[in-house]
Protein backbone atom coordinates (compact mmCIF):
# COMPACT_ATOMS: atom_id res chain seq x y z
CA UNK A 1 0.00 0.00 0.00
CA UNK A 2 1.07 3.37 -1.01
CA UNK A 3 3.51 5.29 1.97
CA UNK A 4 1.65 8.33 0.65
CA UNK A 5 -1.43 7.49 1.63
CA UNK A 6 -1.96 6.91 5.85
CA UNK A 7 -4.43 4.83 6.55
CA UNK A 8 -7.08 6.21 8.77
CA UNK A 9 -10.47 4.12 8.23
CA UNK A 10 -10.59 0.79 7.61
CA UNK A 11 -13.71 -1.44 6.91
CA UNK A 12 -13.58 -4.68 8.63
CA UNK A 13 -16.15 -7.02 7.27
CA UNK A 14 -17.95 -10.27 9.66
CA UNK A 15 -16.36 -8.35 12.77
CA UNK A 16 -18.51 -10.13 15.22
CA UNK A 17 -17.69 -13.30 14.31
CA UNK A 18 -14.34 -14.93 15.65
CA UNK A 19 -11.38 -13.70 13.35
CA UNK A 20 -13.12 -10.91 12.90
CA UNK A 21 -13.71 -9.55 16.81
CA UNK A 22 -10.58 -10.47 17.48
CA UNK A 23 -9.51 -8.93 14.38
CA UNK A 24 -11.10 -5.37 15.43
CA UNK A 25 -9.89 -5.69 18.96
CA UNK A 26 -6.02 -5.91 17.71
CA UNK A 27 -6.54 -3.32 15.56
CA UNK A 28 -7.88 -1.12 18.09
CA UNK A 29 -4.57 -2.04 20.32
CA UNK A 30 -2.74 -1.74 17.93
CA UNK A 31 -3.77 1.33 15.51
CA UNK A 32 -5.53 3.31 18.08
CA UNK A 33 -6.01 6.22 15.77
CA UNK A 34 -7.87 4.40 13.13
CA UNK A 35 -11.46 4.19 13.09
CA UNK A 36 -12.42 0.61 12.45
CA UNK A 37 -16.21 0.02 10.84
CA UNK A 38 -17.58 -3.34 11.92
CA UNK A 39 -20.17 -4.89 9.10
CA UNK A 40 -21.70 -7.92 10.69
CA UNK A 41 -24.80 -9.56 8.86
CA UNK A 42 -25.26 -11.44 12.67
CA UNK A 43 -25.64 -14.66 11.34
CA UNK A 44 -25.28 -17.68 13.55
CA UNK A 45 -21.78 -17.27 14.28
CA UNK A 46 -21.78 -13.49 14.77
CA UNK A 47 -22.44 -12.16 17.78
CA UNK A 48 -22.11 -8.74 19.68
CA UNK A 49 -21.82 -10.03 23.11
CA UNK A 50 -17.97 -10.39 21.86
CA UNK A 51 -17.45 -7.21 21.40
CA UNK A 52 -19.19 -5.83 24.78
CA UNK A 53 -15.69 -4.06 25.86
CA UNK A 54 -15.86 -1.77 22.44
CA UNK A 55 -19.57 -0.55 22.89
CA UNK A 56 -18.59 2.78 24.24
CA UNK A 57 -15.36 3.25 22.13
CA UNK A 58 -15.93 6.05 19.43
CA UNK A 59 -12.96 4.71 17.13
CA UNK A 60 -15.37 1.47 16.59
CA UNK A 61 -18.48 1.77 14.24
CA UNK A 62 -20.88 -1.50 14.01
CA UNK A 63 -23.42 -1.71 11.41
CA UNK A 64 -25.46 -4.41 11.37
CA UNK A 65 -25.61 -5.50 7.19
CA UNK A 66 -25.04 -7.67 4.46
CA UNK A 67 -21.76 -7.30 2.31
CA UNK A 68 -23.80 -8.34 -0.60
CA UNK A 69 -26.00 -5.09 -0.41
CA UNK A 70 -24.09 -2.49 -2.46
CA UNK A 71 -25.82 0.18 -1.32
CA UNK A 72 -25.10 -0.04 2.21
CA UNK A 73 -21.44 -0.89 1.54
CA UNK A 74 -20.86 2.01 -1.25
CA UNK A 75 -22.58 4.01 1.73
CA UNK A 76 -19.88 3.22 4.49
CA UNK A 77 -17.07 3.62 2.12
CA UNK A 78 -17.89 7.23 1.39
CA UNK A 79 -19.31 8.10 4.78
CA UNK A 80 -16.20 7.25 6.96
CA UNK A 81 -13.51 7.67 4.16
CA UNK A 82 -12.80 3.88 4.23
CA UNK A 83 -8.96 3.19 2.93
CA UNK A 84 -8.86 -0.06 3.21
CA UNK A 85 -11.38 -3.31 3.58
CA UNK A 86 -10.53 -6.53 5.39
CA UNK A 87 -12.91 -9.43 4.09
CA UNK A 88 -13.74 -11.74 6.69
CA UNK A 89 -17.50 -12.19 5.95
CA UNK A 90 -18.00 -15.58 4.94
CA UNK A 91 -19.63 -19.06 6.08
CA UNK A 92 -16.95 -21.37 7.01
CA UNK A 93 -18.25 -24.34 8.38
CA UNK A 94 -17.41 -27.35 6.33
CA UNK A 95 -20.13 -29.70 7.80
CA UNK A 96 -22.62 -26.74 7.08
CA UNK A 97 -21.90 -26.15 3.85
CA UNK A 98 -21.99 -30.65 3.13
CA UNK A 99 -25.30 -29.73 4.20
CA UNK A 100 -26.53 -26.78 2.22
CA UNK A 101 -24.18 -25.58 0.02
CA UNK A 102 -26.14 -22.53 -1.34
CA UNK A 103 -25.36 -19.96 1.26
CA UNK A 104 -21.42 -20.56 0.91
CA UNK A 105 -22.06 -19.62 -3.39
CA UNK A 106 -24.14 -16.50 -2.07
CA UNK A 107 -22.20 -15.12 0.24
CA UNK A 108 -18.46 -16.24 0.02
CA UNK A 109 -18.38 -15.57 -3.70
CA UNK A 110 -21.55 -13.29 -4.62
CA UNK A 111 -20.92 -11.59 -0.89
CA UNK A 112 -17.08 -10.79 -2.21
CA UNK A 113 -17.81 -9.80 -5.65
CA UNK A 114 -20.14 -7.39 -4.20
CA UNK A 115 -17.77 -5.85 -2.15
CA UNK A 116 -15.22 -6.15 -4.44
CA UNK A 117 -17.52 -3.48 -7.12
CA UNK A 118 -18.06 -1.22 -4.17
CA UNK A 119 -14.79 -1.07 -3.08
CA UNK A 120 -13.60 -0.53 -6.87
CA UNK A 121 -16.43 2.40 -7.58
CA UNK A 122 -15.48 3.97 -4.21
CA UNK A 123 -11.36 4.00 -5.16
CA UNK A 124 -10.67 1.97 -2.03
CA UNK A 125 -6.49 2.06 -1.48
CA UNK A 126 -6.41 -1.90 -0.56
CA UNK A 127 -8.76 -4.73 -0.13
CA UNK A 128 -7.70 -7.74 2.19
CA UNK A 129 -9.13 -10.47 1.16
CA UNK A 130 -9.02 -12.87 4.22
CA UNK A 131 -8.91 -17.04 3.03
CA UNK A 132 -8.29 -20.42 3.77
CA UNK A 133 -5.37 -22.78 3.54
CA UNK A 134 -8.23 -25.23 2.78
CA UNK A 135 -8.10 -24.14 -0.90
CA UNK A 136 -5.65 -26.26 -1.57
CA UNK A 137 -7.14 -29.79 -0.82
CA UNK A 138 -5.25 -32.09 0.79
CA UNK A 139 -1.29 -32.95 1.30
CA UNK A 140 -0.11 -36.51 1.73
CA UNK A 141 2.42 -37.62 4.20
CA UNK A 142 5.08 -35.28 3.24
CA UNK A 143 5.26 -31.32 2.19
CA UNK A 144 3.47 -27.85 3.10
CA UNK A 145 1.38 -25.63 0.79
CA UNK A 146 3.07 -22.78 -0.40
CA UNK A 147 1.38 -19.77 -2.25
CA UNK A 148 1.90 -21.59 -5.69
CA UNK A 149 0.64 -24.61 -5.09
CA UNK A 150 -2.44 -26.12 -7.10
CA UNK A 151 -5.85 -25.10 -6.25
CA UNK A 152 -7.68 -28.08 -5.40
CA UNK A 153 -10.80 -27.69 -2.80
CA UNK A 154 -12.45 -30.27 -1.51
CA UNK A 155 -15.84 -29.24 -0.14
CA UNK A 156 -18.75 -26.73 -0.78
CA UNK A 157 -16.91 -24.58 1.49
CA UNK A 158 -13.17 -24.53 0.89
CA UNK A 159 -14.55 -24.03 -3.26
CA UNK A 160 -16.79 -21.16 -2.42
CA UNK A 161 -13.58 -19.67 -0.29
CA UNK A 162 -11.39 -20.41 -3.93
CA UNK A 163 -13.68 -18.69 -6.02
CA UNK A 164 -13.48 -15.58 -3.69
CA UNK A 165 -9.91 -15.16 -4.09
CA UNK A 166 -9.59 -15.79 -7.47
CA UNK A 167 -12.48 -13.37 -8.48
CA UNK A 168 -10.09 -10.67 -5.62
CA UNK A 169 -7.00 -11.17 -7.46
CA UNK A 170 -9.05 -10.67 -11.16
CA UNK A 171 -10.31 -7.47 -9.47
CA UNK A 172 -6.44 -6.62 -9.25
CA UNK A 173 -5.44 -7.95 -12.80
CA UNK A 174 -8.42 -6.49 -14.51
CA UNK A 175 -9.22 -3.14 -12.80
CA UNK A 176 -6.10 -2.34 -10.83
CA UNK A 177 -7.62 -3.01 -7.90
CA UNK A 178 -5.33 -3.12 -4.83
CA UNK A 179 -5.87 -6.66 -3.53
CA UNK A 180 -4.12 -8.88 -1.01
CA UNK A 181 -4.93 -12.60 -0.47
CA UNK A 182 -4.12 -14.21 3.03
CA UNK A 183 -4.56 -18.18 3.58
CA UNK A 184 -4.58 -18.89 6.81
CA UNK A 185 -4.47 -22.35 8.47
CA UNK A 186 -6.76 -23.35 11.05
CA UNK A 187 -7.32 -20.71 14.02
CA UNK A 188 -7.84 -21.30 17.55
CA UNK A 189 -8.23 -18.93 20.50
CA UNK A 190 -11.13 -17.04 22.63
CA UNK A 191 -14.76 -16.00 21.28
CA UNK A 192 -14.86 -19.63 18.61
CA UNK A 193 -17.99 -20.74 17.69
CA UNK A 194 -18.66 -23.89 19.94
CA UNK A 195 -18.86 -25.68 16.80
CA UNK A 196 -15.39 -26.10 15.58
CA UNK A 197 -13.08 -28.54 16.73
CA UNK A 198 -11.54 -27.10 20.13
CA UNK A 199 -13.96 -24.80 21.40
CA UNK A 200 -16.42 -27.65 20.61
CA UNK A 201 -13.88 -30.62 22.52
CA UNK A 202 -13.61 -28.01 25.50
CA UNK A 203 -17.46 -26.98 25.74
CA UNK A 204 -18.59 -30.84 25.65
CA UNK A 205 -15.56 -32.05 28.34
CA UNK A 206 -16.47 -29.10 30.51
CA UNK A 207 -20.16 -30.13 30.58
CA UNK A 208 -19.25 -33.91 30.84
CA UNK A 209 -20.17 -34.75 27.09
CA UNK A 210 -19.07 -37.17 24.62
CA UNK A 211 -16.24 -35.67 22.40
CA UNK A 212 -17.24 -36.95 19.05
CA UNK A 213 -13.81 -37.76 16.52
CA UNK A 214 -14.37 -38.10 12.41
CA UNK A 215 -12.87 -41.54 11.44
CA UNK A 216 -9.08 -42.61 13.36
CA UNK A 217 -8.89 -38.82 14.21
CA UNK A 218 -5.82 -38.86 12.53
CA UNK A 219 -6.25 -36.03 10.39
CA UNK A 220 -3.75 -33.40 10.74
CA UNK A 221 -4.46 -29.67 10.58
CA UNK A 222 -1.64 -26.71 11.42
CA UNK A 223 -2.86 -24.75 14.25
CA UNK A 224 -2.22 -20.89 14.88
CA UNK A 225 -3.33 -18.58 17.67
CA UNK A 226 -5.54 -16.04 16.77
CA UNK A 227 -3.70 -13.07 17.86
CA UNK A 228 -0.73 -14.38 15.85
CA UNK A 229 -3.33 -14.61 12.93
CA UNK A 230 -4.67 -11.15 13.23
CA UNK A 231 -0.48 -9.59 13.63
CA UNK A 232 -0.20 -11.38 10.55
CA UNK A 233 -3.31 -9.58 8.81
CA UNK A 234 -2.37 -6.28 10.42
CA UNK A 235 1.34 -7.08 8.23
CA UNK A 236 -0.45 -8.07 5.23
CA UNK A 237 -2.75 -4.77 5.45
CA UNK A 238 0.49 -2.42 5.43
CA UNK A 239 3.43 -4.70 3.69
CA UNK A 240 1.89 -7.05 1.36
CA UNK A 241 2.27 -6.64 -1.93
CA UNK A 242 -0.40 -5.40 -4.21
CA UNK A 243 -1.81 -8.61 -6.32
CA UNK A 244 0.02 -10.69 -3.56
CA UNK A 245 -0.75 -13.92 -2.12
CA UNK A 246 0.60 -15.03 1.73
CA UNK A 247 0.26 -17.97 3.61
CA UNK A 248 -0.41 -18.16 6.89
CA UNK A 249 0.76 -20.56 9.33
CA UNK A 250 2.48 -21.59 12.74
CA UNK A 251 4.31 -25.37 11.45
CA UNK A 252 2.04 -26.53 14.23
CA UNK A 253 0.98 -29.74 13.29
CA UNK A 254 -1.69 -31.80 15.01
CA UNK A 255 -3.64 -34.86 14.65
CA UNK A 256 -7.33 -34.38 15.51
CA UNK A 257 -7.30 -36.91 17.91
CA UNK A 258 -4.00 -35.53 19.77
CA UNK A 259 -5.79 -32.00 20.36
CA UNK A 260 -8.51 -33.69 22.10
CA UNK A 261 -6.58 -35.69 23.97
CA UNK A 262 -5.02 -32.90 25.23
CA UNK A 263 -7.65 -30.75 26.02
CA UNK A 264 -8.91 -33.83 28.14
CA UNK A 265 -5.45 -33.76 29.88
CA UNK A 266 -5.71 -30.00 30.77
CA UNK A 267 -8.88 -30.37 32.45
CA UNK A 268 -8.23 -33.39 34.08
CA UNK A 269 -10.77 -35.54 32.02
CA UNK A 270 -10.61 -39.14 31.62
CA UNK A 271 -10.42 -40.16 27.42
CA UNK A 272 -13.13 -42.57 28.31
CA UNK A 273 -14.97 -39.45 27.07
CA UNK A 274 -14.03 -39.70 23.26
CA UNK A 275 -16.05 -41.00 21.03
CA UNK A 276 -14.84 -42.01 17.33
CA UNK A 277 -18.14 -41.24 14.64
CA UNK A 278 -18.49 -41.74 11.06
CA UNK A 279 -15.97 -39.42 9.35
CA UNK A 280 -16.81 -35.99 7.33
CA UNK A 281 -17.65 -36.87 3.61
CA UNK A 282 -14.78 -35.66 1.37
CA UNK A 283 -12.60 -34.72 4.70
CA UNK A 284 -9.32 -34.02 3.90
CA UNK A 285 -6.02 -35.79 5.53
CA UNK A 286 -3.52 -32.87 6.14
CA UNK A 287 -2.95 -29.52 5.86
CA UNK A 288 0.15 -27.88 6.17
CA UNK A 289 1.21 -23.98 5.66
CA UNK A 290 4.69 -23.21 4.22
CA UNK A 291 4.87 -19.63 5.62
CA UNK A 292 8.18 -18.50 4.64
CA UNK A 293 7.14 -15.65 2.29
CA UNK A 294 5.35 -14.03 5.30
CA UNK A 295 8.15 -14.46 7.38
CA UNK A 296 10.10 -12.93 4.74
CA UNK A 297 8.40 -10.21 3.09
CA UNK A 298 6.03 -8.98 6.23
CA UNK A 299 8.55 -9.05 8.58
CA UNK A 300 5.69 -11.37 10.44
CA UNK A 301 6.10 -14.75 12.36
CA UNK A 302 4.19 -16.46 15.17
CA UNK A 303 4.36 -16.19 19.25
CA UNK A 304 2.71 -17.56 20.98
CA UNK A 305 3.72 -21.57 21.70
CA UNK A 306 1.03 -24.00 21.30
CA UNK A 307 1.28 -25.47 24.78
CA UNK A 308 1.13 -22.18 25.83
CA UNK A 309 -1.67 -20.81 23.94
CA UNK A 310 -3.90 -24.28 24.05
CA UNK A 311 -3.67 -23.83 27.99
CA UNK A 312 -5.05 -20.06 27.44
CA UNK A 313 -7.86 -20.91 25.60
CA UNK A 314 -8.92 -24.16 27.70
CA UNK A 315 -9.12 -21.19 30.71
CA UNK A 316 -10.45 -18.79 28.42
CA UNK A 317 -13.34 -21.17 27.63
CA UNK A 318 -13.30 -22.04 31.83
CA UNK A 319 -13.88 -18.11 32.74
CA UNK A 320 -16.66 -17.48 30.29
CA UNK A 321 -18.96 -20.30 30.49
CA UNK A 322 -22.12 -17.49 29.99
CA UNK A 323 -20.60 -16.73 26.79
CA UNK A 324 -20.37 -20.34 24.67
CA UNK A 325 -23.20 -21.86 27.01
CA UNK A 326 -25.68 -18.61 25.48
CA UNK A 327 -23.90 -19.62 22.62
CA UNK A 328 -24.58 -23.50 22.16
CA UNK A 329 -28.28 -22.88 23.71
CA UNK A 330 -28.99 -20.35 21.05
CA UNK A 331 -29.82 -17.41 23.47
CA UNK A 332 -27.16 -14.87 22.87
CA UNK A 333 -29.45 -13.72 20.17
CA UNK A 334 -32.41 -13.19 22.04
CA UNK A 335 -29.78 -11.39 24.83
CA UNK A 336 -27.97 -9.04 22.50
CA UNK A 337 -30.99 -8.13 20.90
CA UNK A 338 -32.09 -6.87 23.83
CA UNK A 339 -28.51 -5.42 25.15
CA UNK A 340 -27.86 -3.89 22.20
CA UNK A 341 -30.47 -3.22 19.83
CA UNK A 342 -32.02 -4.90 16.12
CA UNK A 343 -28.90 -2.83 14.48
CA UNK A 344 -26.23 -3.89 17.19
Amino acid sequence: MSAAKPIRAVLVTGGAGFIGGNLVRHLRRERPQWTIVNLDKLTYAGNLESLADLRADPKHVFVRGDIANAELVEQLLRAHAIDAVLNLAAESHVDRSILGPGIFVETNVGGTQALLEAARQAGVARFVQISTDEVYGSLGAEGRFSETSPIQPSSPYSASKAASDLIALSYHHTYGLDVVVTRCSNNYGPYQFPEKLIPLMIANAMEGKRLPVYGDGMQVRDWIHVEDHCAALLAALEKGAAGGVYNIGSDNEWPNLAIVRAILKELGKDASLIEHVKDRLGHDRRYAIDARKAHETLGWAPRIPFAQGLASTVAWYGANRPWWERVRSGEYRAYYEKNYGARG
